[in-house]
């Protein structure tokens, strides 16, 4: 699973062909009902378009499922170019809708079909990734005094906050990488001298771990 890409966010990206718009817009969809869902509040969104081009991918590697539509557009000019430019993005649990804005001139077979994969070439220009990780779900308890310590450490293992009640102690529950629990649950024992113990209430859960673009820095 940890090579296992997915999008974050929703990112929307608009390119013009021949007065023609096509606005891109792509989301995390991790079920065929998430994909149709995300489809029809864009559909939504820009009720006054000529076409709406959905594609997405499900799932990664021979337990994917796929699907395009042409919405109207010349047969294999539309949806499965998008579709293709999906697919050879890496990415899984995917979905793109392709807003198509007519401008009154004909753009031709190749032209659509340039013109669909380009728009979704575009919006996968600006859309930050993550990888599938396997984790556990775990739950902690314990003293006001290490909550920003052990916050800040979860934070350092590649872990997430899940929830956090603040009563007479905190009851911390926290997504930690299956791979570094071990030496979570070490340092946890160490700086707490042993007075925290992690609670693992699952162990069969899914983070998603950003990848960080290095050449953006700078």
């Amino acid at each position: 699973m940890s090579d296992h890409l997915v999008p974050l966010g929703k990112p929307e990206k608009e390119i013009r062909v021949k007065n023609s718009r096509f606005v891109a817009s792509l989301s995390l969809a991790t079920s065929v009902k998430s994909a149709n869902a995300f489809i029809q509040y864009i559909e939504k969104k820009y009720p006054d378009a000529s076409h709406h081009v959905p594609a997405y991918i499900i799932g990664h590697g021979t337990s994917k499922i796929s699907h395009a539509n042409d919405d109207g557009e010349p047969s294999g000019t539309a949806g499965r170019p998008a579709l293709a430019v999906l697919e050879g993005s890496g990415l899984g649990d995917v979905v793109v809708i392709i807003t198509r804005y007519f401008g009154g001139t004909k753009l031709g077979t190749g032209g659509l079909v340039r013109a669909y994969s380009d728009a979704v070439r575009s919006v996968l220009s600006v859309t930050p990734k993550a990888k599938k990780v396997k984790a556990h779900l775990i739950e902690l308890s314990l003293p006001y005094s290490y909550y920003e310590t052990i916050s800040k450490m979860v934070r350092e293992f590649g872990g997430k906050e899940y929830d956090a009640d603040f009563g007479g102690d905190v009851k911390l529950t926290i997504h930690i990488p299956s791979s570094s629990f071990d030496k979570f649950k070490i340092k946890l024992l160490e700086i707490t001298s042993g007075a925290v113990v992690p609670c693992v209430l699952s162990s069969d859960e899914t983070l998603l771990s950003p990848l960080i673009n290095h050449s953006d820095k700078g």
